[in-house]
């Protein structure tokens, strides 16, 4: 059982952009996540990394989250630059770094719709990949909920579409946890992001936001090609998350560039 934890624990000051650091809102951000057997992660992530596992009917469970959002107003944080606009997936593990005991994300990847891929790609050697992102999407303004959302990702890679249903009558339910506010910062939360490089080698990166003010939706259809490709969440799976959350649009603040953890 996951212990309860209190977001104001986990609410830090934002460090001071500096250098190449970078300031972007994400539009239509979503954290659609699947609960699936711990034993179908070994060996995604190094040892030194555990999954930080929630018990489900008596079953250590991993969580394992697909992100999708439009990066809005990309740009630097620190000098007059131009914005870029882009459609962008993540997919994403929740594991705790042993040497830190901080609760943080393993990322399988991500894919990017924009030319300044080159970058994080082949200057850093991120495991992003390139795709095409279209989303589809319509926001009720006396709600502020949405009446449509639908991403479709092309890529070779992680080809993806979903389409999430929301309504005032939708609840926030997160078996294994003590309390909504403890899934909230399990799940919404992570700090640091860890991955291998495309050149095998292990990296690292922070990014810094608020208390994100997702509500929660109903998955209409989904199919994540990458999650079945790897065994992780079967194609016939993909119609039950464990939970969905969205929020129109956020502010992250991303500390670049990446570190190489030798």
């Amino acid at each position: 059982m996951q212990e309860s934890r209190k977001l104001k624990d986990y609410l830090i000051e934002r460090p001071k952009p500096q250098g190449i650091d970078v300031l972007c809102s994400l539009k239509h951000f979503a954290i659609i996540t699947y609960a699936v057997p711990a034993d179908r992660f070994k060996g995604v992530f190094p040892e030194r990394f555990q999954l930080d596992t929630v018990e489900i009917g008596g079953q250590a469970m991993g969580l394992i989250s697909v992100v999708p959002f439009i990066d809005v107003d990309f740009t630097s944080a620190v000098f007059p630059f131009p914005k870029f606009t882009m459609g962008q997936t993540n997919y994403r593990i929740y594991i705790i770094d042993s040497e830190t005991g901080e609760r943080c994300v393993w990322f399988l990847g991500t894919t990017l719709d924009s030319w300044t891929l080159a970058v994080p790609r082949y200057v850093w050697n991120l495991p992003w990949h390139a795709g095409k992102v279209k989303f589809d999407c319509t926001v009720n303004e006396a709600s502020g909920l949405y009446d449509k959302y639908h991403m479709q990702t092309t890529s070779n890679w992680a080809e993806a579409t979903v389409s999430l249903i929301q309504s005032e009558s939708d609840q926030l339910d997160f078996p294994g946890f003590p309390d909504v506010e403890s899934a909230l910062v399990y799940l919404t939360h992570p700090l640091a992001g860890f991955y291998y490089r495309r050149d095998g080698k292990l990296g690292t990166y922070r990014v810094w936001h608020k208390e994100l003010a997702v509500k929660p939706a109903q998955l209409g259809s989904a199919n994540f090609k990458l999650l079945s490709t790897l065994g992780i969440v079967m194609e016939s799976e993909q119609s039950s998350p464990y939970s969905v959350l969205i929020e129109p649009i956020n502010e992250f603040t991303i500390y670049l560039p990446p570190t190489v953890i030798e």
